[in-house]
């Protein structure tokens, strides 16, 4: 059950974005000096644990979120109850573009790990859009990123084996590192992402193990024989 956590509770105080260490990576990367006078509402920067809510599907809200770090799940409900995760968002990412258009956000927003991130007014993103063509690209891009992500968990992750799913998901992973380690989720989790069963995310896992294409490093964190998933992942 994910938790129900305020604002106010993860509330870390008032963003400088114009000293931000993450600023090249953000949405406001290509912030001129002139823009920053005109930001009159503060961007606020919050911290919350795993399990916590950000926002609910069907919410109306006028903010956008940007992940400093971290990692957030996207979840729809079936109509038979059954919860589906439909994207990952992580460092970098963007959340909320819905409010954009003035519309209710589309998912629930649940923490996946110890999460930072930066809360800032739609209004704003707009006025400054209006007058910046290098943010208004910025802000298409990552919209066109967003729907690009959404669409290979639909082509990716909901067709072939259950292996093959598995491995396009630690695949997918690592994908923006350099390193081949990466963090697994729970089964659960796990299961909801590739559209199959706890119990089948978790016998893949396992075998996945017994064949050493994931080594444990840490009891969350994995080596993966990237060769010999991507042997499995284009099977």
């Amino acid at each position: 059950m994910a938790k129900s956590v305020t604002l106010r509770e993860a509330w870390a105080g008032d963003a400088d974005c114009r000293t931000c260490a993450l600023r090249t990576s953000m949405l406001f990367a290509d912030l001129e000096a002139a823009d920053f006078e005109i930001i009159h509402e503060p961007i606020e920067q919050f911290n919350f644990k795993a399990g916590a809510v950000l926002y609910h599907s069907g919410d109306r809200d006028e903010y956008m979120f940007t992940v400093r770090s971290g990692a957030l799940k996207l979840v729809q409900y079936l109509a038979d109850g059954n919860l589906r995760i439909v994207r990952l968002v992580r460092s970098g990412d963007v959340l909320g573009l819905e409010a954009l258009l003035d519309e209710c956000y589309q998912h629930d927003a649940v923490v996946l790990q110890p999460t930072e991130l930066c809360r800032f007014p739609v209004q704003l993103v707009q006025t400054l859009a209006h007058d910046n063509s290098k943010l208004y690209r910025e802000l298409m891009t990552r919209w066109q990123r967003a729907l690009t992500e959404a669409d290979a968990w639909l082509t990716e992750l909901s067709t072939g084996s259950a292996r093959q799913r598995m491995a396009r998901l630690l695949l997918r992973l690592i994908q923006d590192s350099t390193r081949n380690t990466c963090q697994l989720f729970n089964r659960e989790d796990m299961g909801a992402m590739l559209g199959i069963t706890t119990e089948t995310a978790s016998r893949t896992v396992a075998s996945f193990k017994r064949e050493d294409l994931i080594i444990e490093i840490t009891p969350t964190e994995y080596l993966l024989d990237v060769l010999s998933l991507r042997r499995i992942a284009e099977d």
